[in-house]
């Protein structure tokens, strides 16, 4: 029989001596590990992002763009933070708020899920623990302790119609639309929607061309997903255009992204554009002439090798 390891408990200090200049800057950097627990799609982290006098440990958006606020301590649960995490989402208008206790007290546990059947935002309580087996480093242990109803998700998804970041953004992506009719057809029939992008048809089964904005950054891309269980035809068609990558790269003008994503069934290659997104309207008119300008230049790149495609 195969040898089986015992779990053991790593004082947090241990693993993380500081809140802020550890704690944080890990969860900050392994983003992924938290999103595995709560499930809304995370895809980046910014450090101390700062809310009228007050400093937030962390803000993250999720796969729409949205705002989440994530509050952490190696402590128990207290009053103060509790305000705190109250006080930075009211502030930033998140979507969502996350909070990390390494105990959390019942009446904290008590006040999360109040929150979420009266608050407009969805709120999170998460235990963190460090263990080991054995010899190994130690790893964080995240366990959800309460997270909103699905009762209140479907109110969400009524709110996120209405949400301002979803407003904004329909606005963006008409504004794009419009302008870009004058360069490129590509994406003429679609319409603008409240989304973080916008996807048509590269001509081939599973292939697109996608613009996708976030708060403060924006990218075009093309896009491999041919269906449920493609992975491995997803990454034949991804090595067959890289193995033209130089070519590509020459007809587009500049260095591509060129992104397996491993663990995941797609596959991309991107242009990414940091520091100007939807939510920086006075620079809307850049954004969209880098945008615009780069889907014309990836789809001329790209055109000639998807259309010799065996697929």
């Amino acid at each position: 029989m195969q040898p089986i390891g015992k779990i053991e408990r790593v004082p947090l200090r241990e693993v993380w001596p500081h809140e802020a200049y550890d704690l944080t800057t890990w969860l900050e950097e392994n983003v992924d590990v938290l999103d595995d627990v709560v499930g809304l799609g995370l895809v980046s982290a910014q450090r101390e992002r700062a809310v009228g006098a007050f400093s937030v440990d962390l803000v993250a958006e999720d796969e729409l763009g949205r705002t989440v606020v994530i509050e952490n301590q190696l402590d128990r649960s207290n009053h103060d933070h509790l305000g705190k995490l109250i006080t930075y989402t009211a502030m930033t208008d998140a979507n969502a708020a996350i909070w990390i206790v390494s105990e959390p007290r019942p009446e904290h546990v008590r006040a999360i899920s109040w929150l979420n059947d009266s608050a407009p935002a969805d709120f999170y309580l998460l235990k963190i623990e460090g263990v080991r087996i054995g010899e190994s480093d130690p790893a964080p242990l995240l366990t959800l302790i309460v997270r909103p109803s699905e009762e209140g998700r479907k109110a969400g998804e009524v709110k996120k119609g209405i949400a301002e970041g979803g407003s904004i953004r329909h606005r963006f992506w008409s504004s794009l639309l419009e302008g870009a009719r004058s360069r490129t057809r590509l994406h003429s029939a679609i319409s603008p929607s409240d989304q973080t992008w916008l996807s048509t048809s590269a001509g081939k089964t599973g292939l697109a061309f996608v613009y996708s904005v976030t708060q403060h950054s924006g990218q075009v891309e093309l896009y491999i997903d041919r269906g449920s269980g493609s992975a491995n035809a997803n990454l034949a068609i991804f090595n067959e255009l890289r193995s033209h990558k130089d070519e590509i790269e020459a007809a587009f003008g500049e260095p591509l992204e060129w992104q397996p994503l491993e663990g995941k069934q797609a596959c991309r290659i991107r242009k990414r554009f940091e520091g100007v997104g939807y939510r920086d309207e006075e620079k809307w008119t850049e954004l969209e002439s880098l945008l615009v300008d780069a889907m014309v230049r990836i789809e001329q790149a790209f055109r000639p090798y998807i259309n010799r495609l065996q697929i």
